[in-house]
């Protein structure tokens, strides 16, 4: 017990002094050891690296979980230790309620059936979003957090304790000053202030000791600051490969989504024109027009969308759509470079009009009985 009195009589001690010096300190009453310039730059670069690193932990967060509520739910597990129960994708959400609305709208329906389609590939964006948070948290978010609570936590722990001992150093220092002042002032008593300079003096050879001792093992711990940048620098490349992959993965699902969409539209919607009827200089070559100002793509439906095993286009078997059909007036001459196409003169007029499936750069051309395909770019649409 006595002991335990006696420590904490002398950690009373302790602080109080540092407390004074502190004081002093800030008042400009007494004198401060600066550290070198290289250890104030290791210093800053530290607080720098901890405060950008929480930064883009928080935003990486917020990237990968807009919704605050969860992510708080998301903390409070961990902090708990206990493991985060799965969530549902909005996308698999959305997937859920198309389905939902498909089952109770008609599924045979061309509605029913494009809510399915759509269902399928929100649910398939759904799994790569999941996917992607998960890898994403592990190779980026784990090792920033990981700093901030293991690395970073101890460089602080070491520097306060710098600042004790520099603290104690400056102490020391004041009391050697103060007791070199008494000894020259007293000359009956020299004894006794020796003994007060010798005892200043052994003290302040300690506190220096302790002191440089503790700035070693803090400007190490801020030299290790390069690694984590190294690390970082690693772990951000995985961040951006997951990335790359979850985007990639996006794209297939919503191409595969628009070639489906886009075959089913052209038999729902057929002959749909699109496009504006600015004239342009004849293309270079007539066997392969290139695009131009006139245009008229069909809706999403492309030649390599028509269903497997779909017969070949058989013109005299061609019946103009119900609606969709167009005047065209030919901007150039075009020869046909083989009996499916038509032949065109400048000026004509003729009805043009889309079938599904059919290349947008082309188009059913029709001069009295006359039928064959023609290219866009020698065209001008008429309302």
């Amino acid at each position: 017990m006595d002991f335990n009195m006696k420590k904490l009589a002398s950690d009373a001690g302790i602080f109080f002094t540092r407390a004074v010096q502190f004081t002093e300190e800030k008042f400009g009453q007494a004198e401060k050891t600066e550290l070198d310039a290289h250890f104030e730059s290791l210093l800053a670069r530290a607080d720098s690296t901890k405060n950008w690193t929480e930064k883009i932990l928080r935003q990486t967060e917020v990237l990968l979980q807009p919704n605050p509520s969860a992510r708080v739910e998301e903390f409070l597990y961990e902090k708990l230790d206990r493991k985060v129960p799965s969530r549902v994708a909005n996308g698999e959400l959305l997937a859920q309620y198309m389905a939902e609305a498909a089952s109770e709208l008609g599924p045979t329906t061309p509605y029913g059936k494009t809510l399915i389609k759509v269902a399928e590939a929100e649910k398939r964006l759904g799994a790569a979003e999941r996917d992607f948070i998960h890898t994403a948290s592990i190779n980026f978010l784990t090792p920033l957090r990981n700093f901030l609570e293991g690395d970073w936590k101890t460089i602080s722990k070491e520097r306060r304790l710098l600042q004790n001992r520099r603290l104690d150093l400056d102490a020391s220092k004041a009391r050697l000053k103060k007791a070199k002042a008494a000894e020259a002032k007293a000359t009956c008593e020299g004894d006794l202030w020796n003994d007060e300079v010798d005892k200043a003096e052994q003290e302040l050879r300690v506190a220096q000791t302790e002191f440089d001792r503790q700035a070693e093992v803090t400007r190490l711990l801020l030299e290790g600051i390069s690694s984590t940048h190294v690390n970082h620098l690693r772990c951000l490349h995985e961040f951006v490969e997951s990335q790359t992959t979850y985007y990639a993965q996006c794209y297939r699902h919503m191409l595969d989504l628009q070639k489906q969409l886009g075959s089913s539209q052209g038999a729902i919607f057929p002959g749909t024109f699109v496009g504006t009827t600015e004239p342009t200089s004849p293309p270079l070559s007539s066997t392969s027009p290139t695009t131009a100002a006139a245009t008229m793509p069909m809706g999403p439906s492309v030649a390599d969308l028509a269903p497997p095993g779909e017969a070949a286009l058989h013109l005299e078997e061609v019946a103009p759509p119900a609606s969709g059909t167009r005047k065209a007036r030919v901007l150039y001459d075009y020869e046909a470079a083989d009996s499916s196409e038509l032949a065109l003169l400048a000026d004509e007029l003729i009805t043009v009009y889309s079938l599904p499936g059919m290349d947008p750069d082309w188009l059913i051309g029709e001069r009295g009985n006359k039928k064959g395909k023609v290219p866009v770019t020698y065209l001008e649409l008429l309302s």
